[in-house]
């Protein structure tokens, strides 16, 4: 069934879009057979396994817990030569930026804030779940966006299985399978689509080929997981300010691991030496690179 709407206001997804399969709870069998080998993406509304998390973890928490550290904010500006690779465009105290989100619409958010880490208390309120797939102990991550900030579409540099566990608030989920890249107007030596496409609400006259594009979307809301499998490109969009905790696994996919390990070691030092080198020049190469391969080939 195609969606082309959500019950939320004025979000509207012109898009061929399938819903995220969604089921209130499931077993590890099913989850490995129905989803994991499969690489079908899975929302799960009734997640437990005993979290003190689920009860106590929101922002004012957070603020508890961790109102005094310094955290890196990132916000949807475009990529500059100048930047470094995932550096943040701001810091601030945890508790000054909870105040922030809790009093007006922000587009900085926190991305890839590592738990254990900065704040090892908080590892006492959960436990690595039974899914089937060894999960990585040391990378919990999490996430943190104001009311109608957002990622641009992109996909991890590891291509690993995505665990995406929801707290507080509502977001807008997008995804596109690694084999609908054609289509996604990817910006060469990179991990992100087209900085100008709103995913949300795209131009089909400026990027044609997203019209034959078939992905899923669904709003993913407080206490919901979201398995997100290898390579999926992603575009979240936070309807309300929340944040989330991300766990991941290695990719299984032979071909997934090796672009995995080209990208952390070859891509990205690849990329960052020729901003370097040519500076603005090889941003703006990239992003018409990006629309006349993806209108050629799409």
């Amino acid at each position: 069934m195609w969606i082309l709407t959500f019950d939320v206001e004025l979000t509207q997804i012109p898009l061929k879009l399938f819903d995220i399969p969604r089921v209130k709870t499931i077993s590890k069998e099913d989850f490995v057979r129905l989803y994991l080998k499969p690489q079908k993406p899975l929302i799960i509304e009734e997640f437990d396994e005993g979290w003190a998390a689920h009860s106590k973890w929101n922002l004012e928490y957070m603020k508890k817990m961790a109102g005094d550290k310094i955290v890196p904010l990132y916000d949807d500006r475009p990529v500059q030569h100048d930047d470094g690779f995932n550096e943040p465009h701001a810091k601030m105290k945890m508790s000054a930026y909870i105040d922030l989100l809790q009093s007006e619409p922000t587009r900085f958010r926190i991305f890839l804030w590592n738990i254990l880490k900065e704040v090892p208390d908080l590892q006492k309120d959960f436990s690595y779940p039974n899914f089937g797939i060894r999960l990585l102990k040391s990378l919990p991550m999490l996430f943190f966006g104001g009311k109608d900030s957002f990622t641009f579409m992109h996909h991890d540099i590891d291509f690993a299985n995505i665990f995406h566990f929801h707290f507080e608030g509502e977001k807008l989920c997008i995804l596109f399978p690694h084999s609908e890249t054609k289509y996604l107007y990817r910006i060469p030596h990179s991990l992100i689509t087209h900085e100008s496409i709103d995913f949300a609400n795209p131009d089909y006259e400026k990027w044609p080929a997203l019209q034959k594009a078939q992905g899923y979307s669904s709003v993913l809301k407080n206490g919901e997981v979201l398995y997100m499998p290898e390579g999926y490109w992603h575009y979240m969009k936070y309807l309300t300010p929340g944040f989330s905790m991300s766990l991941r696994a290695l990719a299984r996919k032979p071909s997934h691991f090796l672009k995995a390990t080209y990208n952390i070691l070859v891509m990205r030092h690849f990329d960052v030496l020729m901003r370097k080198l040519k500076g603005q020049k090889w941003i703006d190469h990239k992003n018409q690179q990006a629309i006349e391969r993806t209108n050629r080939l799409g």
